[in-house]
């Protein structure tokens, strides 16, 4: 049987195979810090602000990634690199980019990049309850490797758990 969150509709089978076209993507630097800070405050419960961007962007040890539609960021991916692992950091698409395969381009793009770097293995903590990031995730051959419980915490919510992925190279 396959698991509920591994099922995908017609029209993502179609921007899976064909992408979001319109989008470039390429690394970011610290001048995207203003417009990476908008579109993860529209993205996260507790959103960073451009200078925590800005701080991380010129850390030799960050690898960032932006998906640009013309002047306009669309997306992004960060991971911050520590030997031979890595932590991806963030990932967030604008909403208008959604369900239409453009994070999966960023983070093949993203994978590429890392693994460049000599990367042998990227973790990363997902909400338990996003099942679009973590079909994104399993389709990308990251596997549960661990659970953090109450890691993602609402004012008035019960917190919620965070599922450590792992993804391999090699």
């Amino acid at each position: 049987m396959i698991p509920p969150f591994l099922v995908i509709s017609p029209l993502a089978w179609w921007y899976w195979l064909f992408g979001d076209s319109a989008c470039t993507v390429s690394p970011a630097g610290t001048e995207d810090a203003e417009q990476l800070a908008v579109l993860h405050g529209a993205a996260f419960r507790r959103g960073w602000s451009p200078e925590e961007f800005e701080r991380l962007l010129i850390e030799p040890n960050v690898v960032a990634d932006r998906a640009m539609s013309g002047a306009r960021l669309a997306g992004f991916a960060m991971s911050r690199l520590a030997a031979d692992q890595a932590e991806l950091l963030s990932v967030a698409v604008a909403a208008p980019h959604r369900g239409r395969g453009l994070a999966r381009k960023l983070l093949d793009v993203h994978l590429r990049r890392l693994a460049l770097y000599g990367i042998d293995a990227v973790f990363l903590e997902v909400d338990e309850q996003n099942l679009p990031a973590r079909r994104l995730y399993a389709g990308l051959r990251f596997r549960e490797v661990g659970r953090r419980e109450s890691y993602y915490a609402d004012v008035g919510k019960e917190a919620g758990a965070a599922l450590v992925l792992r993804r391999d190279f090699g």
